[in-house]
């Protein structure tokens, strides 16, 4: 019975967590040999002012990863 863990920032939409679901249930029962009812997709979202990355709070950050110069 396996339980797999997905930890991403948040913001991603609902249809993409169920595609994201849907897809790693299906890649677990062909690798693992086991049938769907027995996978457990867990997903926890990350609030970008919890995480940060070179120095820089996520929240400050843009998509490409540059500081934004915020200073709260």
């Amino acid at each position: 019975m396996p339980f797999i863990t997905v930890k991403m920032l948040e913001g991603k939409t609902k249809e993409q967590k169920r595609q994201l679901i849907e897809r790693m249930t299906e890649v677990a029962c062909e690798t693992l040999g086991v049938e769907a009812s027995k996978v457990f997709i867990f997903i926890e979202d990350l609030e970008k002012d919890n995480y940060g990355k070179n120095g820089k709070m996520f929240s400050d950050l843009d998509a490409n990863g540059v500081s934004q110069g915020k200073t709260d």
